[in-house]
């Protein structure tokens, strides 16, 4: 880059920079400490960035079994680098498509973002690379230099952008106009935002005049070409031009570069929607997809139905290994949390709890005189009352609590931003509801039980160096509970009288 305009750039006051949302994200990007907590607390300042990173989770792009309902949730199935890196994406362009000047050249030059975005993941998962997150930021990023150059040069920039056919006439002219190209200029603004290393390096060899060799790089580098077959006014020439260069560097044939126009295509609605900008594949476009579609049904029926087996089959594995993993965290008699992932979640919520100031109520719950169950009535029995119990705690209680076994007859209750006031009141009505609910049928009739239960919280009354303070706390009014008599919730709170 000449240093004429590395100077014009360092001293531009109309220079994009990230909004400050994305400077903290951008240090949590460099922090090989960062953890998925301290990323949840950073996203959820800003709303709207929540907001998306919500949506995203729930969207076709990430196929979740279930519906994602919360920040912590949508992070934690995202993942720490899959966070990171959107949230980059959705942060660091905040404000390089705002409207200005030449905003129809500059609104082009977006879309082609984005849908460089898109091709650069999707090239990467044809290939097996398991860093589609950090693809997509880096084909959104790769074409930074030409927002920057058309919102600090708009004189200059924005005349080339508007006579260049494609991005290989803007490239020659901006060789010819700058001495430079906006991969250049790129590379050099993100690092004076101290964007990640792997993105500058992809930006800086997104137009580099030999694809390069990691292949990172080069998904990055031929996501343009591919962003250029929905723009392009000849959209059969692009294609071919396109699947050369994929199938030369790449080694993909036509029908699977063909796969990956038809997965962007789907993926369009979705896309646009998080990036509110309208995209849309031409018509022709479409043609070609539903045409090279229409070929590889027939030409591979029979490999669409091994594959469908195949597939099955992946499933059935998958699904068993969700099931072992969830078996490993969940007690096999009562289906609750068994104690060594109780834990876990209690250290966790603990952290939470204690960074934020929010209480956090734990009940120690004991069945009354279960022993005498079992020499009445059996083991088998016994364990029956114990499944029932787990079931109807968990019904009284909200979606974001946590119900484990402790061992036993012993149950915990974790009880997220509850005061302890309100978890004993909520423990009570359990209690009030579990005594008037046969929890089994035996000979003489239906078979009732009762609890006896100790809350203690961090915050309000007093606050504990750990976890196990606050458990050892809950325990000791638990048993505080029984020598009263048993039936009975109490609190650590001395103000709390027995019920």
């Amino acid at each position: 880059m000449p240093p004429e305009l590395t100077a014009v750039l360092a001293l531009c006051r109309n220079l994009p920079s990230p909004p400050g949302i994305a400077l903290r994200i951008i240090e949590l990007a460099q922090d090989p400490e960062t953890d998925i907590t301290t990323a949840a607390d950073v996203i959820a300042i800003d709303m709207a960035l929540s907001a998306r990173m919500l949506r995203i989770a729930n969207s076709p792009l990430y196929a979740s079994r279930r519906r994602i309902e919360n920040l912590g949730q949508a992070l934690t199935m995202l993942g720490l680098n899959a966070t990171i890196s959107l949230a980059l994406g959705f942060t660091v362009t905040q404000n390089l498509a705002a409207p200005g000047q030449g905003q129809d050249v500059r609104a082009r030059a977006w879309r082609r973002s984005i849908l460089s975005a898109l091709a650069a993941s999707l090239l990467g998962q044809a290939r097996g690379l398991r860093k589609a997150e950090e693809l997509m930021l880096a084909g959104l990023l790769q074409d930074i230099g030409v927002l920057v150059l058309a919102q600090s040069e708009p004189d200059r920039y924005l005349p080339l952008l508007r006579e260049a056919r494609d991005n290989d006439e803007l490239l020659a002219l901006e060789r010819e106009q700058l001495d430079c190209n906006h991969a250049e200029v790129g590379a050099w603004m993100a690092e004076q935002w101290d964007l990640p290393r792997y993105l500058v390096e992809a930006i800086a060899h997104s137009e580099a005049p030999a694809t390069p060799e990691d292949t990172f790089q080069a998904c990055v580098a031929l996501s343009g070409a591919v962003a250029d077959i929905w723009l392009s006014a000849d959209a059969d020439a692009a294609r071919e031009k396109a699947l050369q260069r994929v199938n030369e560097t790449l080694q993909l044939d036509s029908a699977q570069f063909d796969q990956v126009l038809a997965r962007i295509g789907e993926a369009l609605p979705e896309i646009s929607a998080l990036f509110e900008t309208t995209l849309i594949s031409p018509a022709r476009v479409q043609q070609l997809i539903d045409h090279a579609q229409e070929l590889a049904t027939l030409r591979n029926l029979r490999e669409m139905q091994d594959a469908a087996l195949a597939r099955q089959r992946a499933d059935e594995f998958e699904a068993r290994a969700n099931r072992l993993a969830e078996q490993a965290h969940r007690d096999a008699l009562t289906g609750v949390l068994n104690r060594r992932q109780l834990e876990a979640v209690l250290e966790q919520e603990f952290l939470r709890a204690t960074r934020h100031g929010w209480p956090l109520s734990v009940a120690f719950i004991d069945l009354d005189d279960f022993k005498k169950i079992n020499a009445a009535h059996g083991h088998l029995l016994g364990d029956q009352v114990l499944r029932a119990f787990a079931g109807k705690l968990q019904e009284h209680l909200r979606n974001s609590d946590t119900v484990a076994r402790f061992g036993g007859e012993e149950f915990i209750a974790l009880l997220p931003n509850t005061t302890e006031t309100v978890a004993l009141e909520v423990v009570r009505r359990v209690l009030a509801s579990i005594v008037n609910t046969p929890m089994a049928e035996v000979a003489s009739g239906p078979l009732f039980i009762t609890f006896s239960a100790g809350v203690a919280t961090q915050g309000g009354y007093e606050r504990f160096a750990d976890v196990q303070d606050l458990l050892k706390a809950a325990d000791d009014v638990l048993y505080r509970s029984k020598n009263l008599g048993r039936n009975r919730v109490i609190a650590r709170s001395p103000s709390t009288a027995p019920a």
